[in-house]
């Protein structure tokens, strides 16, 4: 017999994307961008939020399934050296003839990626502590935004110019893969000491990566690239 106080786990939030190109770039390549073949979890949760967000509540990813084959292209595509500077944006908009000299900071870099990519996440919502109202209103509205195709913002896979393509869940079974992919980011926390980052070893079986509830912070003797967000 199940607890009176005992509180069911609900069904979890699912939905696919797919698209043309993807790249979730591995920690451990600073310049050249080489793809894990699966979506990670911070990419994952990237693409929900983009769909339907809302302060109040955070997605915790369980599972993402690889829908398509693992397909790898190369691209080589020119880059900037420098990052940009909020002083430099300050000096710009004060000063019309400072001017930001692309073809002198041009950098060409080679990008290993996916082509013809298709996921299936399953998420689950935990509420912030400010939220005030219940888990199953927010559940609502993330379907109806996937039934209806309306999104937040435009939802990408991995870098921005990788534009994702999202529907309801179909019953298409995840491919025949099996793979260790060793350390993947699980996720990235925000505090007054800056960024920190959670880590998990990964792996597919038969084509899913399970995702545990939480990450571990390994040290890394400075900031890792994670290869944008998402």
């Amino acid at each position: 017999m199940t607890p009176r106080n005992s509180r069911a786990r609900p069904a979890p939030l699912i939905v696919e994307v797919s698209g043309p190109y993807a790249c979730f770039t591995r920690p451990e390549f600073k310049t050249e961008r080489l793809s894990y073949p699966v979506m990670t979890p911070s990419a994952a949760r990237g693409i929900l939020e983009a769909i339907f967000w809302k302060p109040e509540f955070n997605y915790i990813i369980e599972s993402i399934d690889i829908l398509a084959p693992i397909r790898w292209m190369s691209i080589r595509r020119n880059e900037v050296s420098s990052t940009l500077t909020l002083s430099w944006v300050h000096e710009a908009m004060s000063d019309p003839s400072v001017r930001f000299d692309a073809e002198a900071d041009r950098d060409q870099r080679n990008m290993v990626c996916l082509r013809d990519v298709a996921y299936r996440i399953h998420a689950q919502v935990r509420l912030s502590p400010h939220a005030t109202d219940p888990e199953a209103k927010y559940r609502d509205q993330f379907r109806r935004k996937v039934e209806r195709g309306a999104c937040f913002t435009q939802p990408f896979l991995g870098v921005r110019e990788f534009s994702a393509s999202f529907h309801p869940p179909t019953d298409r079974p995840p491919i025949a893969h099996s793979e260790e992919l060793g350390v993947m980011l699980h996720s990235i926390h925000y505090g007054k000491a800056g960024e920190s980052y959670r880590w998990f070893m990964a792996g597919l079986t038969n084509g899913v990566l399970r995702v545990p509830s939480q990450g571990v912070e390994l040290p890394t003797g400075g900031a890792t690239r994670t290869g944008g967000r998402r």
